[in-house]
């Protein structure tokens, strides 16, 4: 079958779903039939470790009699499996209680418009290709320096995917991406036992990927760096997100700000619509028409509209990240944003890393955290930690085994400046983030 074919049967499957839920008593229904095809590789010390292929298809459907609903799914496409799944869909939701914020998100807010964003470049490559990439990855890590000793291993992995949104309000959405990535683990060690490191990166295009020798070199940089670290003495410092980890920080933003949280009341910034949470230079704003953006979308999983729009300007939050059902509960109308943001940006000041290291001084960079010690409601910030000690705006050694707490609200205001070397490999686009103080345990 090919890709029109598929695409044909996605959505004659979709429609099919919805027709036979309105004929089984449905007052409403939406269905969600996606195709995903791929390929990964691992190779680990010049050997195939792991090789996969995927290639997966799936109908999900939702019915809703009044305000109650259930749902169902099927891999089956044939017409008597989704007339089985939406009897099934159907019998759940007759014993459902009632949800008044339970339904379709508004048919006005439907997209209207589907501009190309340029996410869908399908990537010919085979099995043998794969691995010889992956390879030539591994190896150009272990040929830069004898201390390389061993490797967790180079992975290479091309997806691509079709997916069709349809709904009763005459909806019906069709996206198509894909997203190719490589990756390179390795490892020294040294007077303290083993340390390791990684690189990466990813894009909607491989040929927006940087070279396997790029990614093995840098892997083994990065691994290298690490080597003799020291303790940190415990106090308060400065401290510099590395731009591939400061999306951590605005993830965390966003877990605070969503509907569901919200309206819970389980969010340390409930009732801060309009009130002042970051400096006033900062302005954080989704741009979903981005082209290749790994978070672009022209309509969201609920088929709304998404939108260009500020949820940070001049340091005050502009607005809360909502689908058509938290909406309900919070008695707002949704921002588009079912299953998730689309290209969050944090906009730099245009700073280069190096100077922003010299305006710190003296300081903790941070690139990498671990654990899970953040409480959304609360604030309360706390994970371990690994990275460098700056002096002098000048990276001195690595610093391993720390801890860096302090409240989200602290450092949310004590940014000082974000790099403009901005990190594009995700869904949320940020420089180097430097924070005025934190309290480091060594």
């Amino acid at each position: 079958m090919n890709i029109v074919e598929e695409r044909a049967a996605l959505i004659q499957a979709a429609e099919i779903g919805l027709e036979e839920a309105k004929k089984q008593g449905a007052s409403s229904a939406e269905a969600g039939a996606s195709h995903s095809t791929g390929l990964s590789v691992t190779v680990r010390q010049g050997e195939v470790e792991t090789l996969e292929y995927n290639n997966d298809t799936s109908l999900g459907l939702t019915v809703y009699f009044g305000q109650s609903k259930a749902s169902a799914s099927t891999s089956d496409l044939s017409l008597q499996a989704i007339r089985d799944a939406v009897t099934a869909a159907c019998g759940i939701a007759k014993h459902t209680q009632a949800d008044e914020a339970a339904g379709l998100a508004d048919k006005a807010l439907m997209a209207r418009e589907f501009p190309d964003l340029s996410t869908y470049h399908p990537w010919q490559i085979d099995a043998e290709s794969a691995i010889e990439i992956a390879t030539e990855c591994e190896q150009a890590g272990f040929d830069l320096d004898k201390r390389i000793s061993n490797s967790e291993g180079a992975s290479i992995s091309s997806h691509e995917g079709d997916r069709i949104y349809a709904n009763s309000h005459g909806f019906l959405g069709q996206s198509r991406s894909t997203r190719h990535s490589l990756s390179c683990t390795l490892i020294s060690n040294d007077a303290k036992g083993m340390q390791r490191d990684y690189w990466y990166d990813v894009a909607r295009d491989a040929r927006d990927l940087a070279s396997a020798e790029i990614i093995g070199q840098r892997a083994a940089e990065n691994t290298l760096g690490r080597l003799n670290g020291r303790r940190v003495k415990t106090g308060s410092y400065p401290v510099i997100f590395a731009a591939d980890i400061a999306p951590s920080l605005f993830g965390q933003l966003i877990s605070a700000i969503r509907g569901g949280a919200l309206y819970r009341e389980s969010s340390f910034l409930v009732d801060h619509l309009g009130k002042k949470i970051f400096p006033d230079f900062m302005h954080i704003h989704e741009q979903p028409m981005l082209l290749k953006g790994l978070g672009s979308a022209a309509f969201d999983s609920e088929g709304v509209a998404t939108q260009t729009r500020d949820i940070v300007g001049e340091g005050v939050l502009q607005g809360y990240v909502l689908d058509s059902y938290s909406a309900r509960r919070l008695k707002m109308t949704t921002t588009g944003n079912a299953g998730g943001v689309h290209n969050l940006t944090v906009e730099h000041n245009n700073v280069e890393f190096s100077e922003l290291l010299k305006q710190m001084g003296s300081g903790i960079l941070v690139t990498e955290i671990m654990g899970m010690g953040i409480n959304t409601v609360t604030g309360d910030y706390s994970q371990g930690a690994a990275g460098f000690w700056v002096e002098n705006g000048e990276i001195l050694y690595a610093v391993d085994e720390f801890t860096i707490a302090s409240n989200l609200r602290d450092m949310f205001l004590g940014i000082q400046a974000i790099a403009n070397n901005v990190e594009t490999r995700g869904n949320i686009r940020t420089g180097a983030v430097w924070i005025d103080n934190m309290m480091v345990a060594g």
